[in-house]
């Protein structure tokens, strides 16, 4: 791992990703002054190729909503452990979304019962599961993070992300979301 350039506020921040290209940014969210979530927007536009990961005190969950639609890929508290700060680092490195626990529960709860608002058409039926993996489904749709459906299902949390990873490859289910929705549409018979 590498640092390329530090960024202070001023300083052309475009500019400086275009000649640096880093692979991960991590910007600090508390500079709201300066339109933070349009500055990560902005990045993620213009740098595809590049991940964000969003460093703050403690957010609201509106202020959470709100990041992670602008599609950054985790989010850290500035009072994390430098061995958190690293793991963080490296799973966006390797193209994991990393949200702190504390807030996934609250966030995805919001997010789904937005999805159910807008009432969008139900997800493929031809998507196939294990008996597994729809028990993960379900916990999936509560809110439950990965360590908590292990602690449940008495099992590993990296079992768990590995029926996540299996779910999220079923054609129509690309995010936790639409594993919920997928979820929701599944108990509720269709009229």
């Amino acid at each position: 791992m590498m640092v390329v350039a530090p960024i202070g506020i001023g300083n052309n921040i475009l500019e400086k990703v275009r000649k640096t290209k880093p692979h991960v940014i991590l910007f600090d969210m508390s500079l709201k002054n300066l339109g933070a979530l349009s500055v990560v927007e902005l990045l993620i536009k213009n740098f595809p190729d590049s991940r964000v990961i969003g460093m703050g005190l403690i957010p609201t969950q509106s202020e959470i909503v709100e990041f992670v639609k602008t599609g950054a890929s985790g989010f850290i508290l500035k009072d994390a452990t430098v061995k958190e700060f690293v793991k963080t680092i490296r799973d966006v490195a390797h193209d994991s979304k990393v949200l702190l626990p504390q807030f996934t529960g609250s966030l995805f709860a919001h997010m789904v019962e937005h999805a159910l608002k807008r009432g969008k058409g139900r997800a493929s039926r031809s998507v196939s599961m294990t008996k597994r993996e729809r028990e993960i489904l379900v916990f999936i749709a509560d809110g439950l993070s990965n360590k908590e459906i292990a602690e449940r299902l008495n099992v590993a949390v990296y079992t768990v992300k590995s029926y996540v990873h299996n779910i999220l490859e079923k054609p129509a289910l690309h995010s936790r979301l639409q594993i919920a929705k997928y979820t929701r549409d599944e108990e509720t018979p269709s009229t």
